[in-house]
């Protein structure tokens, strides 16, 4: 089969190699030339992606795998089309089509008959139907359902593990009619493997769902879910402070039953995902009360965190320099978007201090570049630990010099190299 992946992100180039693994030909498309010839030379446009950087290189030199600059030329001999370029949202939450709209138009003008369509990106309920159908379209001069097959398949991966995911998860897919959903079906059978998932309450694989809408709604459900669970996690770790409890033996204790599945409270919520999707949800559904609620208590545990350090710091924080330990959004994963470093930092600024970062995946010139004060020896009385790198789960008191309290936003240090020393180890919602 030949397939056309359409961006070569950190979900649209493991979703390319995984489908060349098969035995199948892929052109992976982008706009960004940098990107393409690193992808063409056997090497990842990002680090850390389990499994990536040998997988690449293989499908690559068997010439499975090629990318290009020319989408609408790899659409032109493609079977089916895979879309996973970004949707870019405002400050407001409203989505900026701009991309993908782009990336639909340079789909459409290469669109043959009797070829399958498939839109991976999350998206607002009805986006696929009422945007992409009618202008896949006019740029083909096709009939959608009748000419070519259109879906949306939800990714449900996360940056790190992306090859693995596309195992473990059900491959969502949804259609524009009855036989758009059976070809997309079909087509994703033919493209991927499943792990057996006995806890599952049918087979592992593609299931398929009643509509597009349905499918869009699935992924906007399942990443909205996550935050309001956090958020009530953060809830309850807030008032664990207030009366002496740690919170993670009370979750713990209410997890055993199979009816609680309580998550764990967190500095921040980040990443291109789950500070994204309920937004986009909201847009759909602004009466939505409870989706409101959540997010906007995540964006305030920066503030709440900082607070509490000042607290925890003899003296205070004020005029002192405080440093935080990862730019990232999440451990092991080399990306920024939505990190909580950016409303720390300002956080700590706000409290008269001085804030520092470093990170052990970002050099000192990529961290100025992104607005963020690298550390470089300064002194510091404080730090607080937003993203949970494997670096630094074995820190102690002896690797922050003149640290008096470590903040744990991720729980993620061991307490037995803080016990007995001078310096206080800080979690969130801890006895």
């Amino acid at each position: 089969m030949d397939v056309c992946v359409v961006g070569l992100g950190r979900v649209g180039l493991p979703l390319a190699v995984r489908i060349a693994l098969g035995g199948h030909r892929v052109t992976g498309a982008d706009t960004a030339p940098g990107v393409v010839d690193g992808v063409n030379r056997g090497v990842p446009p990002f680090p850390r992606e389990e499994g990536l950087d040998e997988a690449l290189k293989r499908v690559v030199t068997e010439g499975l795998l090629r990318a290009t600059t020319d989408t609408t030329a790899a659409v032109a001999r493609a079977e089916a089309v895979v879309l996973a370029v970004p949707l870019v949202t405002a400050a407001d939450g409203s989505p900026d089509f701009a991309l993908l709209d782009a990336a639909t138009d340079a789909v459409a003008a290469g669109l043959r008959r009797g070829t399958l369509v498939s839109y991976e990106t999350t998206l607002p309920v009805g986006t696929t139907r009422e945007r992409w159908a009618p202008r896949l379209a006019a740029g083909s001069g096709l009939a959608a359902g009748a000419d070519f097959a259109l879906v949306f398949s939800p990714e449900r991966v996360s940056a790190g593990r992306v090859l693995a995911d596309l195992r473990r998860h059900p491959k969502l897919v949804g259609g524009l009619d009855r036989a758009s959903t059976r070809g997309g079906a079909e087509f994703y059978r033919e493209v991927l493997d499943f792990d057996p998932r006995p806890d599952l309450p049918r087979p592992n694989g593609v299931w398929e769902l009643a509509s597009l809408e349905a499918a869009e709604f699935s992924k906007l459900a399942e990443t909205t879910y996550r935050d309001v669970n956090i958020a009530l996690a953060n809830q309850f770790a807030r008032y664990a402070d207030e009366v002496g409890v740690d919170f993670a033996e009370v979750a713990a204790a209410c997890n055993s039953q199979p009816h609680s599945h309580l998550h764990r409270p967190g500095i921040a919520v980040g990443g291109p995902c789950l500070p994204v999707y309920p937004r986009l949800y909201l847009w759909n559904d602004p009466g939505a009360t409870v989706v409101r609620a959540a997010r906007e208590a995540n964006l305030a545990v920066p503030g709440y965190a900082v607070g509490v350090l000042a607290g925890a710091v003899p003296g205070g924080i004020a005029g002192q320099g405080v440093l935080v330990l990862g730019a990232a959004y999440r451990g092991g994963v080399k990306e920024t978007a939505h990190s909580g470093v950016f409303p720390l930092v300002e956080a700590v600024r706000s409290a008269g201090a001085r804030p520092y970062v470093s990170d052990p995946l970002y050099e000192a010139e990529e961290l100025a570049a992104l607005g963020l004060p690298p550390y470089g020896g300064e002194p510091v009385v404080a730090a607080v630990l937003q993203a949970d790198h494997p670096e630094y789960r074995d820190l102690t008191p002896a690797d922050l010099p003149g640290v008096r309290v470590l903040l744990d936003g991720r729980r993620c240090t061991d307490p037995e190299r803080w016990a007995g020393a001078e310096e206080r180890r800080m979690v969130l919602g801890g006895a």
